[in-house]
Formats: structure tokens, C-alpha cells, sequence
């Protein structure tokens, strides 16, 4: 447990920036879900390109979001965005 005031506050704030990130990483991972979700949806005729479309660009939108608030790598991001994009483009030729 800390003993000096400034570790006092480190502590409260690790708690505070832990939770904000760990809530914003949730946020992602959801709208990563959910494009997997429309590309089956997609696939069996339940969706069109359109929503489909708005799907990856708030996918990415979100992970893009995570890189700059520095929750998520950016070589991570990038690796990720490049498969969404690659499972896209795979439902959307077929």
C-alpha cells in the first residue's frame, strides 16, 4: 500500500485510467463482434453491403480510436483492421 501522498494519488489514478481502459478496450472489441456478426449476416442474405459497409468503418473507426489513446498497439491495430478488411472484401466478392 502506498505511503506518500504522490502514491497515494498514482494509486487513485492507475485505478481510474485501468477501468477507462479497460472500458474503451470492451468498446472495441463489441464492434469488432458485431462486424463478424454482419459479414454472416452478409453472407446468408440478412444484410446489405451498405450496413455492411458502415460496420467496418465504425470497426475501424473504433480501433483507430484505441491506437490513438495509446490502449492498443499500433502494429495491432493495423494487423487487425488489414483481417477485417481482408474478411470484408471475402464476403463481399462471394
Amino acid at each position: 500500500m502506498a505511503n506518500h501522498k504522490s502514491a497515494e494519488k498514482r494509486a487513485r489514478q492507475t485505478i481510474t485510467r485501468n477501468a477507462r481502459r479497460r472500458a474503451y478496450t470492451s468498446t472495441v472489441r463489441t464492434s469488432v463482434k458485431k462486424l463478424y456478426v454482419g459479414i454472416e449476416d452478409f453472407t446468408a442474405g440478412k444484410l446489405k453491403q451498405e450496413d455492411l459497409s458502415k460496420l467496418f468503418r465504425d470497426a475501424q473507426s473504433m480501433l483507430m480510436k484505441a491506437r490513438t489513446k495509446g490502449i492498443m498497439h499500433k502494429n495491432s491495430v493495423a494487423r487487425k483492421v488489414k483481417r477485417l478488411n481482408a474478411a470484408v472484401k471475402k464476403a463481399v466478392v462471394k
